[in-house]
Protein backbone atom coordinates (compact mmCIF):
# COMPACT_ATOMS: atom_id res chain seq x y z
CA UNK A 1 0.00 0.00 0.00
CA UNK A 2 1.13 3.53 -0.78
CA UNK A 3 2.52 5.78 1.93
CA UNK A 4 3.19 9.50 2.29
CA UNK A 5 6.58 10.70 3.50
CA UNK A 6 6.61 14.23 4.93
CA UNK A 7 9.45 16.38 6.26
CA UNK A 8 8.33 19.41 8.25
CA UNK A 9 10.05 22.42 6.72
CA UNK A 10 8.30 25.66 7.50
CA UNK A 11 5.55 27.84 6.03
CA UNK A 12 3.39 26.97 3.03
CA UNK A 13 3.26 29.83 0.51
CA UNK A 14 1.47 30.13 -2.81
CA UNK A 15 -1.82 29.32 -4.52
CA UNK A 16 -3.92 26.16 -4.57
CA UNK A 17 -6.86 25.50 -6.88
CA UNK A 18 -9.67 23.62 -5.20
CA UNK A 19 -11.15 20.59 -6.95
CA UNK A 20 -14.83 19.75 -7.30
CA UNK A 21 -16.60 18.49 -4.19
CA UNK A 22 -16.66 14.75 -3.61
CA UNK A 23 -19.83 15.02 -1.55
CA UNK A 24 -21.57 16.88 -4.37
CA UNK A 25 -20.24 14.75 -7.23
CA UNK A 26 -21.41 11.41 -5.82
CA UNK A 27 -25.17 12.19 -5.61
CA UNK A 28 -24.98 14.10 -8.88
CA UNK A 29 -23.56 11.04 -10.62
CA UNK A 30 -26.48 9.02 -9.22
CA UNK A 31 -28.92 11.60 -10.61
CA UNK A 32 -27.98 10.33 -14.08
CA UNK A 33 -30.22 7.33 -13.30
CA UNK A 34 -33.29 9.60 -13.28
CA UNK A 35 -33.30 10.21 -17.06
CA UNK A 36 -32.75 8.39 -20.32
CA UNK A 37 -31.08 11.52 -21.68
CA UNK A 38 -27.43 12.52 -21.41
CA UNK A 39 -26.06 14.31 -18.37
CA UNK A 40 -22.94 16.41 -18.96
CA UNK A 41 -20.83 17.25 -15.92
CA UNK A 42 -17.75 19.40 -15.39
CA UNK A 43 -15.37 19.84 -12.44
CA UNK A 44 -15.78 16.21 -11.33
CA UNK A 45 -12.83 15.38 -9.04
CA UNK A 46 -10.52 12.46 -9.78
CA UNK A 47 -11.03 10.49 -6.57
CA UNK A 48 -11.28 6.84 -5.60
CA UNK A 49 -14.88 7.28 -4.44
CA UNK A 50 -15.81 8.83 -7.79
CA UNK A 51 -14.14 5.96 -9.64
CA UNK A 52 -16.04 3.47 -7.48
CA UNK A 53 -19.36 5.18 -8.18
CA UNK A 54 -18.65 5.26 -11.92
CA UNK A 55 -17.80 1.55 -11.83
CA UNK A 56 -21.13 0.85 -10.11
CA UNK A 57 -23.07 2.92 -12.66
CA UNK A 58 -21.28 1.21 -15.55
CA UNK A 59 -22.15 -2.17 -14.07
CA UNK A 60 -25.80 -1.11 -14.11
CA UNK A 61 -25.55 -0.19 -17.78
CA UNK A 62 -24.86 3.55 -17.65
CA UNK A 63 -22.70 4.71 -20.55
CA UNK A 64 -19.85 6.88 -19.23
CA UNK A 65 -17.36 8.96 -21.18
CA UNK A 66 -14.64 10.81 -19.31
CA UNK A 67 -12.11 13.44 -20.30
CA UNK A 68 -10.30 14.65 -17.20
CA UNK A 69 -12.85 16.44 -15.00
CA UNK A 70 -15.45 16.42 -17.79
CA UNK A 71 -17.97 13.53 -17.87
CA UNK A 72 -20.99 12.53 -19.89
CA UNK A 73 -23.39 9.88 -18.59
CA UNK A 74 -26.31 8.22 -20.32
CA UNK A 75 -28.61 5.84 -18.45
CA UNK A 76 -30.90 5.15 -21.41
CA UNK A 77 -30.50 1.40 -21.08
CA UNK A 78 -30.22 0.21 -17.48
CA UNK A 79 -29.22 -3.45 -17.44
CA UNK A 80 -29.54 -4.11 -13.71
CA UNK A 81 -31.12 -2.07 -10.88
CA UNK A 82 -28.76 -3.63 -8.34
CA UNK A 83 -25.87 -2.34 -6.23
CA UNK A 84 -23.95 -5.40 -5.00
CA UNK A 85 -22.18 -5.70 -1.67
CA UNK A 86 -18.75 -5.73 -3.36
CA UNK A 87 -19.35 -2.14 -4.45
CA UNK A 88 -21.31 -0.79 -1.49
CA UNK A 89 -18.91 -2.11 1.17
CA UNK A 90 -16.12 0.14 -0.18
CA UNK A 91 -18.27 3.29 -0.33
CA UNK A 92 -21.41 3.90 1.69
CA UNK A 93 -22.54 6.64 -0.73
CA UNK A 94 -23.60 3.82 -3.06
CA UNK A 95 -26.91 3.89 -1.16
CA UNK A 96 -27.67 7.01 -3.23
CA UNK A 97 -28.72 4.86 -6.21
CA UNK A 98 -31.71 3.58 -4.23
CA UNK A 99 -34.05 6.55 -4.67
CA UNK A 100 -33.36 7.23 -8.37
CA UNK A 101 -33.74 3.56 -9.34
CA UNK A 102 -37.09 3.12 -7.57
CA UNK A 103 -38.38 6.42 -8.93
CA UNK A 104 -37.52 5.75 -12.57
CA UNK A 105 -37.52 1.96 -12.92
CA UNK A 106 -39.91 0.96 -10.15
CA UNK A 107 -37.40 -1.35 -8.50
CA UNK A 108 -34.02 -1.31 -6.77
CA UNK A 109 -31.92 -3.90 -5.00
CA UNK A 110 -29.16 -2.25 -2.98
CA UNK A 111 -26.85 -3.96 -0.52
CA UNK A 112 -26.97 -2.74 3.05
CA UNK A 113 -23.81 -0.67 3.55
CA UNK A 114 -22.42 -2.35 6.67
CA UNK A 115 -20.02 -0.68 9.11
CA UNK A 116 -18.12 2.58 8.94
CA UNK A 117 -14.99 3.58 10.85
CA UNK A 118 -16.50 6.95 11.79
CA UNK A 119 -19.52 5.36 13.42
CA UNK A 120 -23.09 4.33 12.68
CA UNK A 121 -24.66 5.78 9.56
CA UNK A 122 -28.08 4.13 9.56
CA UNK A 123 -30.15 4.03 6.37
CA UNK A 124 -33.46 3.69 8.20
CA UNK A 125 -34.43 7.27 7.30
CA UNK A 126 -33.99 6.49 3.59
CA UNK A 127 -36.25 3.45 3.97
CA UNK A 128 -38.81 5.29 6.09
CA UNK A 129 -39.10 8.07 3.51
CA UNK A 130 -39.49 5.74 0.53
CA UNK A 131 -42.13 3.74 2.40
CA UNK A 132 -44.02 6.96 3.06
CA UNK A 133 -43.95 7.51 -0.71
CA UNK A 134 -45.55 4.13 -1.27
CA UNK A 135 -42.57 1.87 -1.89
CA UNK A 136 -42.80 -1.75 -0.81
CA UNK A 137 -39.47 -2.48 0.89
CA UNK A 138 -38.08 -5.75 2.14
CA UNK A 139 -34.73 -6.36 3.82
CA UNK A 140 -33.57 -9.78 2.65
CA UNK A 141 -30.22 -11.52 2.34
CA UNK A 142 -28.35 -8.32 3.18
CA UNK A 143 -30.15 -6.24 0.54
CA UNK A 144 -32.73 -3.47 0.53
CA UNK A 145 -35.27 -4.56 -2.08
CA UNK A 146 -37.62 -1.73 -2.99
CA UNK A 147 -40.55 -1.82 -5.45
CA UNK A 148 -43.14 0.73 -6.52
CA UNK A 149 -45.27 1.08 -9.65
CA UNK A 150 -44.92 4.83 -9.16
CA UNK A 151 -43.96 6.66 -6.02
CA UNK A 152 -46.56 8.99 -4.50
CA UNK A 153 -45.92 12.37 -2.96
CA UNK A 154 -45.86 12.49 0.84
CA UNK A 155 -44.87 14.65 3.79
CA UNK A 156 -41.68 13.20 5.26
CA UNK A 157 -40.18 14.30 8.57
CA UNK A 158 -36.83 12.62 9.20
CA UNK A 159 -35.91 11.78 12.79
CA UNK A 160 -32.53 13.44 12.29
CA UNK A 161 -30.81 15.65 9.76
CA UNK A 162 -29.31 13.29 7.19
CA UNK A 163 -27.44 14.50 4.13
CA UNK A 164 -27.59 11.31 2.06
CA UNK A 165 -31.14 10.68 3.25
CA UNK A 166 -32.21 14.12 2.03
CA UNK A 167 -30.45 13.56 -1.29
CA UNK A 168 -31.96 10.11 -1.84
CA UNK A 169 -35.50 11.22 -1.05
CA UNK A 170 -35.11 14.44 -3.03
CA UNK A 171 -34.12 12.51 -6.15
CA UNK A 172 -36.93 10.00 -5.66
CA UNK A 173 -39.52 12.74 -5.20
CA UNK A 174 -38.71 14.44 -8.51
CA UNK A 175 -40.51 11.63 -10.40
CA UNK A 176 -43.18 10.86 -7.78
CA UNK A 177 -46.84 11.58 -8.41
CA UNK A 178 -47.96 14.74 -6.63
CA UNK A 179 -46.25 16.87 -4.00
CA UNK A 180 -43.56 15.72 -1.58
CA UNK A 181 -42.50 17.79 1.42
CA UNK A 182 -39.16 17.00 3.08
CA UNK A 183 -39.06 18.46 6.59
CA UNK A 184 -35.83 18.65 8.59
CA UNK A 185 -33.89 18.49 5.32
CA UNK A 186 -30.12 18.89 5.26
CA UNK A 187 -28.96 22.33 4.06
CA UNK A 188 -25.38 21.51 3.06
CA UNK A 189 -24.11 23.25 -0.09
CA UNK A 190 -23.73 19.82 -1.68
CA UNK A 191 -27.48 19.19 -1.24
CA UNK A 192 -28.18 22.57 -2.81
CA UNK A 193 -25.88 21.72 -5.72
CA UNK A 194 -27.80 18.50 -6.35
CA UNK A 195 -31.12 20.36 -6.17
CA UNK A 196 -29.90 22.94 -8.67
CA UNK A 197 -28.90 20.17 -11.08
CA UNK A 198 -32.30 18.50 -10.71
CA UNK A 199 -34.03 21.80 -11.51
CA UNK A 200 -31.92 22.11 -14.66
CA UNK A 201 -33.14 18.58 -15.55
CA UNK A 202 -36.75 19.73 -15.28
CA UNK A 203 -37.55 19.05 -11.63
CA UNK A 204 -39.83 21.42 -9.71
CA UNK A 205 -38.30 22.13 -6.30
CA UNK A 206 -39.07 24.90 -3.81
CA UNK A 207 -37.11 25.87 -0.71
CA UNK A 208 -33.64 25.03 -2.03
CA UNK A 209 -31.06 25.82 0.65
CA UNK A 210 -33.59 25.58 3.49
CA UNK A 211 -34.65 22.77 5.83
CA UNK A 212 -38.03 22.41 4.08
CA UNK A 213 -37.99 21.18 0.50
CA UNK A 214 -41.20 21.00 -1.53
CA UNK A 215 -41.00 18.86 -4.66
CA UNK A 216 -43.73 18.72 -7.29
CA UNK A 217 -43.24 15.48 -9.16
CA UNK A 218 -42.97 15.46 -12.95
CA UNK A 219 -43.49 12.69 -15.51
CA UNK A 220 -39.90 12.69 -16.72
CA UNK A 221 -36.60 14.50 -16.42
CA UNK A 222 -34.32 15.46 -19.29
CA UNK A 223 -30.60 15.85 -19.80
CA UNK A 224 -28.64 18.84 -18.57
CA UNK A 225 -25.19 20.37 -18.19
CA UNK A 226 -23.80 21.12 -14.74
CA UNK A 227 -20.58 22.16 -13.02
CA UNK A 228 -19.93 20.52 -9.65
CA UNK A 229 -19.34 23.01 -6.82
CA UNK A 230 -15.97 23.43 -5.14
CA UNK A 231 -14.94 21.13 -2.31
CA UNK A 232 -15.25 23.27 0.83
CA UNK A 233 -13.59 20.53 2.92
CA UNK A 234 -10.54 20.40 0.66
CA UNK A 235 -10.33 24.20 0.81
CA UNK A 236 -10.64 24.17 4.61
CA UNK A 237 -7.98 21.49 4.88
CA UNK A 238 -5.43 23.55 2.94
CA UNK A 239 -6.28 26.67 4.94
CA UNK A 240 -5.69 24.76 8.19
CA UNK A 241 -2.37 23.51 6.83
CA UNK A 242 -1.31 27.05 5.97
CA UNK A 243 -2.33 28.31 9.42
CA UNK A 244 -0.51 25.48 11.20
CA UNK A 245 2.74 26.12 9.27
CA UNK A 246 2.51 29.92 9.82
CA UNK A 247 2.21 30.34 6.07
CA UNK A 248 0.30 32.38 3.51
CA UNK A 249 -1.87 30.60 0.97
CA UNK A 250 -4.60 31.58 -1.50
CA UNK A 251 -7.20 28.90 -2.26
CA UNK A 252 -8.97 29.56 -5.56
CA UNK A 253 -12.14 28.39 -7.29
CA UNK A 254 -14.14 28.27 -4.05
CA UNK A 255 -16.79 30.79 -2.87
CA UNK A 256 -15.98 31.87 0.72
CA UNK A 257 -19.65 31.87 1.70
CA UNK A 258 -19.66 28.06 1.96
CA UNK A 259 -16.67 28.24 4.33
CA UNK A 260 -18.02 30.74 6.85
CA UNK A 261 -17.91 28.50 9.96
CA UNK A 262 -14.34 27.35 9.27
CA UNK A 263 -13.10 30.85 8.39
CA UNK A 264 -14.59 32.27 11.58
CA UNK A 265 -12.64 29.74 13.67
CA UNK A 266 -9.43 30.42 11.74
CA UNK A 267 -9.80 34.12 12.50
CA UNK A 268 -10.38 33.23 16.16
CA UNK A 269 -7.11 31.26 16.00
CA UNK A 270 -5.29 34.42 14.89
CA UNK A 271 -5.27 34.09 11.10
CA UNK A 272 -5.71 37.05 8.79
CA UNK A 273 -8.36 36.30 6.15
CA UNK A 274 -9.15 38.09 2.90
CA UNK A 275 -12.05 37.05 0.68
CA UNK A 276 -12.95 37.47 -2.97
CA UNK A 277 -15.83 36.17 -5.05
CA UNK A 278 -14.17 32.78 -5.53
CA UNK A 279 -10.99 32.86 -3.45
CA UNK A 280 -9.72 33.08 0.13
CA UNK A 281 -6.29 34.30 1.26
CA UNK A 282 -5.02 33.23 4.67
CA UNK A 283 -1.88 34.38 6.44
CA UNK A 284 -0.74 33.38 9.92
CA UNK A 285 2.13 35.34 11.41
CA UNK A 286 2.24 34.05 14.99
CA UNK A 287 1.63 30.86 16.90
CA UNK A 288 -2.09 30.10 16.62
CA UNK A 289 -4.39 30.50 19.60
CA UNK A 290 -6.26 27.43 20.85
CA UNK A 291 -9.86 27.41 19.58
CA UNK A 292 -12.70 25.32 21.00
CA UNK A 293 -15.51 24.23 18.70
CA UNK A 294 -18.45 21.90 18.39
CA UNK A 295 -19.38 20.07 15.21
CA UNK A 296 -22.94 20.23 13.92
CA UNK A 297 -24.95 20.28 10.72
CA UNK A 298 -24.48 23.04 8.14
CA UNK A 299 -24.15 25.99 8.50
CA UNK A 300 -22.36 25.17 11.77
CA UNK A 301 -18.81 23.78 12.00
CA UNK A 302 -18.57 20.65 9.81
CA UNK A 303 -17.63 17.28 11.25
CA UNK A 304 -15.51 16.74 8.13
CA UNK A 305 -13.17 19.55 9.33
CA UNK A 306 -12.89 18.42 12.95
CA UNK A 307 -9.71 16.34 12.60
CA UNK A 308 -7.88 18.96 10.52
CA UNK A 309 -8.66 21.78 12.95
CA UNK A 310 -7.65 19.55 15.85
CA UNK A 311 -4.22 19.20 14.20
CA UNK A 312 -3.96 23.00 14.24
CA UNK A 313 -4.98 23.09 17.92
CA UNK A 314 -2.19 20.59 18.68
CA UNK A 315 0.43 23.33 18.29
CA UNK A 316 -1.72 26.26 19.44
CA UNK A 317 -1.18 28.42 22.52
CA UNK A 318 -3.59 27.25 25.19
CA UNK A 319 -6.16 24.47 25.60
CA UNK A 320 -9.13 23.75 23.34
CA UNK A 321 -12.19 21.56 23.79
CA UNK A 322 -13.38 19.82 20.61
CA UNK A 323 -16.86 18.31 20.83
CA UNK A 324 -18.03 15.87 18.16
CA UNK A 325 -21.82 15.56 17.85
CA UNK A 326 -22.25 13.81 14.49
CA UNK A 327 -20.23 10.56 14.56
CA UNK A 328 -19.46 8.67 17.76
CA UNK A 329 -16.12 7.20 16.61
CA UNK A 330 -14.58 10.24 15.00
CA UNK A 331 -11.64 10.62 17.38
CA UNK A 332 -9.64 7.72 15.95
CA UNK A 333 -6.93 10.16 14.81
CA UNK A 334 -6.25 11.24 18.41
CA UNK A 335 -4.01 8.28 19.19
CA UNK A 336 -1.97 8.88 16.05
CA UNK A 337 -1.63 12.62 16.72
CA UNK A 338 -0.41 11.79 20.23
CA UNK A 339 2.24 9.54 18.66
CA UNK A 340 3.54 12.70 17.00
CA UNK A 341 3.83 14.42 20.37
CA UNK A 342 0.41 16.03 20.70
CA UNK A 343 -1.28 16.28 24.11
CA UNK A 344 -4.89 15.19 23.63
CA UNK A 345 -7.21 13.54 26.14
CA UNK A 346 -10.64 12.21 25.18
CA UNK A 347 -13.58 12.57 27.54
CA UNK A 348 -16.66 10.97 25.95
CA UNK A 349 -17.50 12.95 22.83
CA UNK A 350 -15.06 15.75 23.72
CA UNK A 351 -11.32 15.92 23.11
CA UNK A 352 -9.26 18.25 25.28
CA UNK A 353 -6.29 19.49 23.27
CA UNK A 354 -3.45 21.18 25.12
CA UNK A 355 -1.14 22.86 22.63
CA UNK A 356 2.56 22.00 22.57
CA UNK A 357 5.37 24.08 21.01
CA UNK A 358 6.20 21.47 18.38
CA UNK A 359 5.42 17.97 17.18
CA UNK A 360 7.92 15.22 16.40
CA UNK A 361 7.90 13.11 13.25
CA UNK A 362 6.99 9.43 13.53
CA UNK A 363 5.33 6.61 11.62
CA UNK A 364 1.54 6.82 11.88
CA UNK A 365 -1.49 5.12 10.39
CA UNK A 366 -4.52 6.71 8.76
CA UNK A 367 -7.86 5.35 10.00
CA UNK A 368 -10.30 7.25 7.78
CA UNK A 369 -10.45 10.01 5.17
CA UNK A 370 -10.38 13.10 7.39
CA UNK A 371 -8.04 11.50 9.92
CA UNK A 372 -5.59 11.10 7.03
CA UNK A 373 -5.75 14.83 6.32
CA UNK A 374 -5.11 15.69 9.97
CA UNK A 375 -1.98 13.53 9.95
CA UNK A 376 -0.72 15.28 6.82
CA UNK A 377 -1.11 18.66 8.54
CA UNK A 378 0.63 17.32 11.65
CA UNK A 379 3.47 15.95 9.52
CA UNK A 380 3.97 19.36 7.92
CA UNK A 381 4.64 20.94 11.33
CA UNK A 382 6.53 18.06 12.97
CA UNK A 383 10.29 17.99 13.37
CA UNK A 384 11.91 15.34 11.19
CA UNK A 385 10.23 12.71 9.07
CA UNK A 386 6.64 11.52 9.27
CA UNK A 387 5.44 8.48 7.32
CA UNK A 388 1.69 7.93 6.95
CA UNK A 389 0.48 4.42 6.20
CA UNK A 390 -2.86 3.43 4.62
CA UNK A 391 -3.27 6.61 2.61
CA UNK A 392 -5.83 4.93 0.38
CA UNK A 393 -8.23 6.63 2.79
CA UNK A 394 -6.84 10.01 1.67
CA UNK A 395 -7.27 9.16 -2.01
CA UNK A 396 -11.00 8.68 -1.44
CA UNK A 397 -11.51 12.40 -0.92
CA UNK A 398 -8.47 14.45 -1.99
CA UNK A 399 -7.37 14.88 -5.60
CA UNK A 400 -3.55 14.78 -5.75
CA UNK A 401 -3.07 16.30 -2.30
CA UNK A 402 0.69 15.71 -2.30
CA UNK A 403 1.08 17.52 -5.64
CA UNK A 404 -0.92 20.52 -4.47
CA UNK A 405 1.02 20.77 -1.22
CA UNK A 406 4.38 20.35 -2.98
CA UNK A 407 3.48 23.30 -5.21
CA UNK A 408 3.24 25.57 -2.13
CA UNK A 409 6.49 24.44 -0.55
CA UNK A 410 5.76 21.23 1.33
CA UNK A 411 8.33 18.44 1.36
CA UNK A 412 5.98 15.57 0.75
CA UNK A 413 6.13 12.58 -1.54
CA UNK A 414 4.21 9.42 -2.25
CA UNK A 415 5.97 6.11 -1.78
CA UNK A 416 4.41 3.38 -3.93
CA UNK A 417 3.60 0.26 -1.96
Amino acid sequence: MDQLEIHGNGPLRGEIRVSGAKNAALPILCASLLTADTLTLDNVPDLQDVRTMLALLRQMGVQVEQDGTHLTLNAGAILSPEAPYEMVKTMRASILVLGPLVARLGEARVSLPGGCASGARPVDQHIKGLQAMGADIAIEHGFIHARARRLKGARIVTDMITVTGTENLLMAATLAEGETVLENAAREPEVTDLANLLVSMGARIEGIGTDRLVIHGVERLHGAEHRVIADRIEAGTFLCAAAATLGEVVVRDVPPVILDAVLDKLVEAGASIERGADWVRLSMRQRPRAVSFRTSEYPAFPTDMQAQFMALDCVADGTARVTETIFENRFMHVQELNRLGANIAVEGNTAVVTGVPRLSGARVMATDLRASASLVIAGLIADGETVIDRIYHLDRGYDRMEDKLSAVGARIRRIAG
